[in-house]
Protein backbone atom coordinates (compact mmCIF):
# COMPACT_ATOMS: atom_id res chain seq x y z
CA UNK A 1 0.00 0.00 0.00
CA UNK A 2 1.19 3.33 -1.01
CA UNK A 3 0.21 6.68 0.81
CA UNK A 4 -0.22 9.96 0.51
CA UNK A 5 -1.10 13.13 2.67
CA UNK A 6 -3.22 15.80 0.66
CA UNK A 7 -2.95 19.00 3.14
CA UNK A 8 -5.12 21.93 2.57
CA UNK A 9 -2.98 24.28 5.19
CA UNK A 10 -5.20 26.57 7.03
CA UNK A 11 -8.30 25.39 5.08
CA UNK A 12 -10.82 24.90 8.08
CA UNK A 13 -12.13 27.95 10.50
CA UNK A 14 -14.96 29.17 12.01
CA UNK A 15 -18.89 29.60 10.86
CA UNK A 16 -19.25 32.87 9.66
CA UNK A 17 -22.59 34.92 9.62
CA UNK A 18 -22.12 36.01 5.90
CA UNK A 19 -22.05 32.58 4.73
CA UNK A 20 -25.66 31.61 6.64
CA UNK A 21 -23.23 30.26 9.86
CA UNK A 22 -21.07 27.86 7.69
CA UNK A 23 -17.56 27.66 7.78
CA UNK A 24 -16.19 28.28 4.42
CA UNK A 25 -15.35 24.09 4.04
CA UNK A 26 -18.78 23.55 4.44
CA UNK A 27 -20.06 26.51 1.96
CA UNK A 28 -17.10 25.42 -0.84
CA UNK A 29 -18.68 23.00 -4.01
CA UNK A 30 -15.87 20.41 -3.10
CA UNK A 31 -17.77 16.89 -4.33
CA UNK A 32 -14.13 15.09 -4.81
CA UNK A 33 -13.69 15.54 -1.23
CA UNK A 34 -16.83 15.14 -0.08
CA UNK A 35 -16.70 11.98 -2.08
CA UNK A 36 -13.78 10.62 -0.59
CA UNK A 37 -14.88 11.37 3.09
CA UNK A 38 -18.34 9.47 2.50
CA UNK A 39 -16.28 6.29 0.83
CA UNK A 40 -13.84 6.46 3.98
CA UNK A 41 -13.55 7.23 7.20
CA UNK A 42 -13.31 9.84 9.31
CA UNK A 43 -12.44 12.51 13.24
CA UNK A 44 -10.84 15.30 14.31
CA UNK A 45 -7.24 15.52 15.13
CA UNK A 46 -5.62 17.71 17.54
CA UNK A 47 -2.74 19.13 15.91
CA UNK A 48 -0.93 21.70 18.19
CA UNK A 49 0.14 20.70 21.58
CA UNK A 50 -0.96 22.85 24.69
CA UNK A 51 2.08 24.07 25.46
CA UNK A 52 2.94 25.31 21.98
CA UNK A 53 1.77 28.39 19.64
CA UNK A 54 -0.26 27.16 16.75
CA UNK A 55 2.02 27.67 14.09
CA UNK A 56 2.14 25.52 10.86
CA UNK A 57 5.99 24.56 11.55
CA UNK A 58 4.29 22.80 14.94
CA UNK A 59 0.87 21.78 13.16
CA UNK A 60 3.13 19.87 10.22
CA UNK A 61 5.53 18.25 12.50
CA UNK A 62 2.64 17.18 14.44
CA UNK A 63 0.42 15.60 11.41
CA UNK A 64 3.76 13.78 10.25
CA UNK A 65 3.65 12.16 14.04
CA UNK A 66 6.91 13.78 14.94
CA UNK A 67 6.81 14.52 19.02
CA UNK A 68 7.14 18.36 18.85
CA UNK A 69 9.05 18.91 22.19
CA UNK A 70 11.34 16.75 21.06
CA UNK A 71 12.23 17.68 18.03
CA UNK A 72 11.27 21.37 17.40
CA UNK A 73 14.30 24.19 16.90
CA UNK A 74 11.96 27.08 15.57
CA UNK A 75 10.95 27.82 12.11
CA UNK A 76 14.02 29.52 10.95
CA UNK A 77 16.20 26.06 11.02
CA UNK A 78 13.71 24.39 8.77
CA UNK A 79 13.75 27.11 6.62
CA UNK A 80 17.53 27.22 6.22
CA UNK A 81 17.25 23.20 5.16
CA UNK A 82 14.39 23.98 2.40
CA UNK A 83 17.16 26.79 1.15
CA UNK A 84 20.64 24.66 1.12
CA UNK A 85 21.94 26.93 3.82
CA UNK A 86 23.86 25.17 6.27
CA UNK A 87 23.55 25.89 9.96
CA UNK A 88 26.97 25.54 12.28
CA UNK A 89 26.74 25.24 16.20
CA UNK A 90 25.93 28.72 17.40
CA UNK A 91 23.95 29.61 14.50
CA UNK A 92 20.38 31.19 15.46
CA UNK A 93 18.22 30.80 12.42
CA UNK A 94 15.20 32.85 12.23
CA UNK A 95 12.30 33.59 9.60
CA UNK A 96 12.23 37.06 8.34
CA UNK A 97 9.09 38.58 6.89
CA UNK A 98 9.42 41.54 5.25
CA UNK A 99 5.87 43.20 6.35
CA UNK A 100 3.75 46.17 6.16
CA UNK A 101 3.37 48.36 8.75
CA UNK A 102 0.42 51.50 8.43
CA UNK A 103 1.38 54.20 11.11
CA UNK A 104 1.77 52.16 14.21
CA UNK A 105 -0.06 48.63 13.35
CA UNK A 106 0.67 45.91 11.53
CA UNK A 107 -1.04 45.91 7.87
CA UNK A 108 0.24 42.67 6.99
CA UNK A 109 2.48 39.85 7.01
CA UNK A 110 3.66 40.31 3.61
CA UNK A 111 4.51 43.23 2.11
CA UNK A 112 1.09 42.52 0.08
CA UNK A 113 2.64 39.52 -1.71
CA UNK A 114 6.11 41.28 -2.62
CA UNK A 115 7.35 39.43 -5.63
CA UNK A 116 10.67 37.80 -5.89
CA UNK A 117 12.62 40.15 -7.62
CA UNK A 118 11.73 43.32 -5.35
CA UNK A 119 12.37 41.40 -1.73
CA UNK A 120 15.72 39.74 -2.96
CA UNK A 121 16.55 43.71 -4.15
CA UNK A 122 15.42 44.86 -0.28
CA UNK A 123 17.24 41.79 1.37
CA UNK A 124 20.27 42.55 -0.94
CA UNK A 125 20.24 46.36 0.14
CA UNK A 126 19.77 45.39 4.00
CA UNK A 127 22.27 43.35 4.25
CA UNK A 128 24.69 46.14 2.96
CA UNK A 129 22.92 48.86 5.05
CA UNK A 130 22.06 47.29 8.53
CA UNK A 131 23.45 44.00 9.47
CA UNK A 132 26.94 44.11 11.64
CA UNK A 133 28.98 41.11 10.61
CA UNK A 134 27.67 38.23 12.71
CA UNK A 135 23.96 38.57 10.74
CA UNK A 136 23.31 37.95 7.14
CA UNK A 137 19.58 37.51 5.73
CA UNK A 138 19.02 35.13 3.32
CA UNK A 139 16.48 36.06 0.40
CA UNK A 140 13.34 33.54 0.32
CA UNK A 141 10.19 33.43 -1.51
CA UNK A 142 7.99 36.74 -1.49
CA UNK A 143 8.15 37.65 1.96
CA UNK A 144 9.48 34.99 3.34
CA UNK A 145 13.53 35.26 4.35
CA UNK A 146 15.68 34.05 6.57
CA UNK A 147 18.30 35.63 9.03
CA UNK A 148 21.21 33.67 10.34
CA UNK A 149 22.67 35.47 13.91
CA UNK A 150 26.12 33.42 14.24
CA UNK A 151 26.33 33.31 18.35
CA UNK A 152 22.74 33.85 18.92
CA UNK A 153 20.99 32.86 22.18
CA UNK A 154 17.45 30.98 21.45
CA UNK A 155 15.69 32.99 24.90
CA UNK A 156 14.31 35.21 23.23
CA UNK A 157 10.17 35.91 21.99
CA UNK A 158 9.21 37.05 19.49
CA UNK A 159 5.74 37.52 17.65
CA UNK A 160 4.65 36.14 14.76
CA UNK A 161 3.27 38.96 12.31
CA UNK A 162 0.52 36.66 10.76
CA UNK A 163 -1.16 36.69 14.22
CA UNK A 164 -1.24 40.60 14.79
CA UNK A 165 -2.59 41.92 11.79
CA UNK A 166 -3.91 45.19 12.64
CA UNK A 167 -1.91 45.07 15.98
CA UNK A 168 0.33 47.98 17.39
CA UNK A 169 3.59 46.23 16.05
CA UNK A 170 5.71 48.07 19.09
CA UNK A 171 3.22 45.84 21.36
CA UNK A 172 4.71 42.53 19.99
CA UNK A 173 8.52 43.45 19.56
CA UNK A 174 10.61 40.40 20.59
CA UNK A 175 11.37 40.17 24.88
CA UNK A 176 14.37 38.14 26.62
CA UNK A 177 13.50 35.07 28.00
CA UNK A 178 16.23 34.99 29.99
CA UNK A 179 19.23 37.15 31.13
CA UNK A 180 21.40 35.15 28.38
CA UNK A 181 18.85 36.25 25.50
CA UNK A 182 18.74 40.07 26.57
CA UNK A 183 21.91 40.58 24.05
CA UNK A 184 20.53 39.06 20.98
CA UNK A 185 16.60 40.23 21.62
CA UNK A 186 18.40 44.16 22.00
CA UNK A 187 20.09 42.80 18.29
CA UNK A 188 16.56 41.92 16.44
CA UNK A 189 15.12 44.97 18.18
CA UNK A 190 17.70 47.24 16.58
CA UNK A 191 17.22 45.81 13.36
CA UNK A 192 13.87 46.07 12.85
CA UNK A 193 13.89 50.06 13.74
CA UNK A 194 17.13 50.00 11.81
CA UNK A 195 15.35 48.33 8.70
CA UNK A 196 12.22 50.99 9.12
CA UNK A 197 14.46 53.88 8.53
CA UNK A 198 16.74 52.48 5.72
CA UNK A 199 13.30 50.92 3.53
CA UNK A 200 11.42 53.72 3.76
CA UNK A 201 12.49 55.68 0.57
CA UNK A 202 14.03 52.59 -0.95
CA UNK A 203 12.96 52.59 -4.69
CA UNK A 204 11.20 49.48 -4.44
CA UNK A 205 8.78 50.70 -1.91
CA UNK A 206 8.90 54.08 -3.75
CA UNK A 207 7.48 52.67 -6.84
CA UNK A 208 5.33 49.93 -4.83
CA UNK A 209 3.27 53.37 -3.29
CA UNK A 210 3.29 55.25 -6.68
CA UNK A 211 1.22 51.66 -8.15
CA UNK A 212 -0.79 51.31 -4.94
CA UNK A 213 0.75 48.22 -3.86
CA UNK A 214 1.32 47.94 0.02
CA UNK A 215 4.64 48.47 0.76
CA UNK A 216 7.96 46.36 2.50
CA UNK A 217 8.49 49.10 5.17
CA UNK A 218 10.40 46.84 7.96
CA UNK A 219 11.45 43.29 8.87
CA UNK A 220 10.07 41.28 11.01
CA UNK A 221 12.28 37.95 12.34
CA UNK A 222 11.07 35.77 14.35
CA UNK A 223 10.75 31.73 15.61
CA UNK A 224 14.44 31.46 16.93
CA UNK A 225 15.97 27.84 16.82
CA UNK A 226 18.93 25.94 15.74
CA UNK A 227 19.73 23.06 14.05
CA UNK A 228 17.03 20.54 15.07
CA UNK A 229 17.88 16.65 15.33
CA UNK A 230 14.71 14.81 13.89
CA UNK A 231 14.54 10.91 12.84
CA UNK A 232 13.60 10.72 9.38
CA UNK A 233 10.51 9.02 8.01
CA UNK A 234 12.01 5.78 6.95
CA UNK A 235 13.88 5.63 10.62
CA UNK A 236 10.27 6.38 12.50
CA UNK A 237 8.17 4.06 10.54
CA UNK A 238 10.08 2.09 8.15
CA UNK A 239 8.90 3.85 4.81
CA UNK A 240 11.34 3.00 2.27
CA UNK A 241 11.24 6.09 0.47
CA UNK A 242 9.03 9.48 0.81
CA UNK A 243 8.76 12.66 -1.30
CA UNK A 244 7.36 16.32 0.06
CA UNK A 245 6.18 18.96 -2.49
CA UNK A 246 5.57 22.14 -1.25
CA UNK A 247 5.53 25.71 -2.40
CA UNK A 248 6.02 27.19 0.81
CA UNK A 249 10.43 26.92 2.14
CA UNK A 250 9.05 25.67 5.78
CA UNK A 251 7.46 22.27 4.99
CA UNK A 252 10.24 21.45 2.16
CA UNK A 253 12.74 22.34 5.17
CA UNK A 254 10.63 19.65 7.15
CA UNK A 255 10.83 17.40 4.41
CA UNK A 256 14.50 17.48 4.90
CA UNK A 257 15.55 16.63 8.07
CA UNK A 258 12.93 14.10 7.83
CA UNK A 259 14.52 12.45 5.01
CA UNK A 260 11.98 13.43 2.21
CA UNK A 261 13.01 13.88 -1.25
CA UNK A 262 12.19 17.55 -2.28
CA UNK A 263 10.18 17.61 -5.38
CA UNK A 264 9.66 21.21 -6.94
CA UNK A 265 7.03 22.51 -9.33
CA UNK A 266 7.28 24.99 -11.55
CA UNK A 267 4.86 28.07 -11.07
CA UNK A 268 3.98 26.59 -7.72
CA UNK A 269 3.11 29.75 -5.43
CA UNK A 270 1.44 28.96 -1.96
CA UNK A 271 -1.08 31.56 -3.06
CA UNK A 272 -4.86 30.86 -4.92
CA UNK A 273 -2.68 31.18 -8.55
CA UNK A 274 -0.41 28.38 -7.68
CA UNK A 275 0.23 25.57 -10.32
CA UNK A 276 -2.31 23.12 -8.94
CA UNK A 277 -2.10 20.55 -12.15
CA UNK A 278 1.41 20.88 -12.06
CA UNK A 279 1.39 19.53 -8.16
CA UNK A 280 -1.30 16.88 -8.55
CA UNK A 281 0.45 15.69 -11.61
CA UNK A 282 3.99 15.62 -9.66
CA UNK A 283 2.28 13.66 -6.61
CA UNK A 284 1.02 10.93 -9.00
CA UNK A 285 4.59 10.93 -10.65
CA UNK A 286 6.00 10.91 -7.38
CA UNK A 287 3.92 7.88 -5.92
CA UNK A 288 4.30 6.05 -9.02
CA UNK A 289 7.93 5.80 -7.74
CA UNK A 290 7.81 6.08 -3.85
CA UNK A 291 5.87 4.95 -1.31
CA UNK A 292 4.88 8.41 0.64
CA UNK A 293 3.97 11.55 -0.31
CA UNK A 294 3.14 14.41 1.25
CA UNK A 295 1.39 16.99 -0.83
CA UNK A 296 0.89 20.56 0.71
CA UNK A 297 -1.19 23.16 -0.58
CA UNK A 298 -0.83 26.72 1.06
CA UNK A 299 -3.48 28.70 -0.64
CA UNK A 300 -6.39 28.73 1.72
CA UNK A 301 -4.40 29.62 4.84
CA UNK A 302 -3.14 32.62 2.93
CA UNK A 303 -6.83 33.70 2.09
CA UNK A 304 -7.53 32.84 5.89
CA UNK A 305 -4.39 35.71 6.84
CA UNK A 306 -6.07 38.02 4.33
CA UNK A 307 -9.77 37.47 6.06
CA UNK A 308 -11.11 36.39 2.24
CA UNK A 309 -13.89 34.09 3.13
CA UNK A 310 -14.64 34.23 -1.04
CA UNK A 311 -10.95 33.37 -1.67
CA UNK A 312 -10.95 30.75 0.45
CA UNK A 313 -13.57 29.31 -0.78
CA UNK A 314 -12.26 29.58 -4.16
CA UNK A 315 -9.39 27.92 -3.32
CA UNK A 316 -10.95 24.93 -1.50
CA UNK A 317 -13.28 24.06 -4.43
CA UNK A 318 -9.44 24.57 -6.45
CA UNK A 319 -8.08 21.78 -4.12
CA UNK A 320 -11.12 19.68 -5.01
CA UNK A 321 -11.31 19.95 -9.01
CA UNK A 322 -7.72 20.46 -10.08
CA UNK A 323 -5.99 18.32 -7.01
CA UNK A 324 -7.84 15.80 -5.57
CA UNK A 325 -9.89 15.41 -8.40
CA UNK A 326 -7.16 14.13 -10.92
CA UNK A 327 -5.18 12.03 -8.39
CA UNK A 328 -8.39 9.99 -7.10
CA UNK A 329 -8.87 9.72 -11.05
CA UNK A 330 -5.65 8.18 -11.64
CA UNK A 331 -4.95 5.82 -8.77
CA UNK A 332 -8.01 4.17 -8.30
CA UNK A 333 -6.89 2.77 -11.80
CA UNK A 334 -3.83 0.80 -10.40
CA UNK A 335 -3.16 -2.43 -9.60
CA UNK A 336 -1.10 -1.29 -6.41
CA UNK A 337 -3.33 0.66 -4.03
CA UNK A 338 -2.85 3.61 -3.07
CA UNK A 339 -4.48 5.21 0.73
CA UNK A 340 -5.38 8.85 1.39
CA UNK A 341 -5.76 11.19 3.57
CA UNK A 342 -7.18 14.80 3.53
CA UNK A 343 -6.43 17.05 5.90
CA UNK A 344 -5.64 20.48 7.30
CA UNK A 345 -2.73 21.24 9.30
CA UNK A 346 -4.59 23.88 11.89
CA UNK A 347 -7.77 26.11 11.36
CA UNK A 348 -6.95 29.60 9.99
CA UNK A 349 -10.55 31.73 10.09
CA UNK A 350 -11.21 34.13 8.21
CA UNK A 351 -12.46 36.50 10.73
CA UNK A 352 -9.55 36.27 13.58
CA UNK A 353 -7.25 36.12 10.56
CA UNK A 354 -4.19 34.09 12.18
CA UNK A 355 -3.83 30.26 13.40
CA UNK A 356 -6.04 28.54 15.84
CA UNK A 357 -5.36 25.32 17.79
CA UNK A 358 -9.13 23.80 16.83
CA UNK A 359 -8.95 19.86 16.20
CA UNK A 360 -9.05 19.60 12.53
CA UNK A 361 -10.88 17.48 10.37
CA UNK A 362 -9.69 14.99 8.15
CA UNK A 363 -10.50 11.68 6.08
CA UNK A 364 -8.43 8.51 5.01
CA UNK A 365 -9.70 6.58 2.09
CA UNK A 366 -8.08 3.30 0.52
CA UNK A 367 -9.83 0.26 -1.70
CA UNK A 368 -11.48 -2.15 1.07
CA UNK A 369 -12.44 0.59 3.72
CA UNK A 370 -15.70 0.22 5.51
CA UNK A 371 -16.92 3.09 5.33
CA UNK A 372 -18.20 5.16 8.32
CA UNK A 373 -21.53 7.30 8.46
CA UNK A 374 -19.67 10.13 7.29
CA UNK A 375 -21.08 11.98 4.27
CA UNK A 376 -19.53 15.17 3.85
CA UNK A 377 -16.10 16.69 4.50
CA UNK A 378 -16.51 19.42 7.26
CA UNK A 379 -15.68 20.54 10.62
CA UNK A 380 -19.03 19.55 11.96
CA UNK A 381 -19.50 16.10 9.73
CA UNK A 382 -16.37 15.07 11.09
CA UNK A 383 -17.06 14.88 14.57
CA UNK A 384 -19.20 11.84 14.07
CA UNK A 385 -16.64 9.86 12.31
CA UNK A 386 -15.18 6.42 12.67
CA UNK A 387 -11.37 7.51 13.99
CA UNK A 388 -13.28 10.20 16.58
CA UNK A 389 -11.10 12.62 18.47
CA UNK A 390 -7.56 11.96 18.31
CA UNK A 391 -3.98 13.86 19.05
CA UNK A 392 -0.94 14.12 17.34
CA UNK A 393 1.27 10.89 16.56
CA UNK A 394 -2.14 9.11 16.45
CA UNK A 395 -2.84 10.07 12.85
CA UNK A 396 0.39 8.90 10.93
CA UNK A 397 0.18 5.65 13.44
CA UNK A 398 -2.75 5.03 12.24
CA UNK A 399 -2.65 6.29 8.24
CA UNK A 400 1.06 4.45 8.03
CA UNK A 401 -0.55 0.94 9.64
CA UNK A 402 -2.74 0.97 6.62
CA UNK A 403 -1.21 -1.79 4.33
Amino acid sequence: MKHIVILGDGMAGNPIASLGHKTTLMAANKPNIDALAAQGRSGMLKTVPDAFHPGSEIANLSVLGYHVADVFEGRGSLEAAAMGIPLQPGDLALRCNLICLDGENIKNHSAGHISDVEAAELVQFLNKEICPPNVIIYPGVSYRHLMVIKGGNKAVTCFPPHDYPNKPWQSVLPVAETAEGTETAQLILNLILASQKALANHPVNVARAAAGKDVANTIWPWSPGYKPKMQTLSERYGIGSSVVISAVDLIRGIGVYAGMKVVMVEGATGLYNTNYEGKAAAAIEALRHHDFVYLHIEASDEAGHEGDAELKIRTIEYLDQRIVKPIMDEITTWSEPVAVAILPDHPTPCELRTHTRDHVPFSIWYPGIEPDAVQQYNEVAAREGGYGFIEGQAFMNTFIAIK
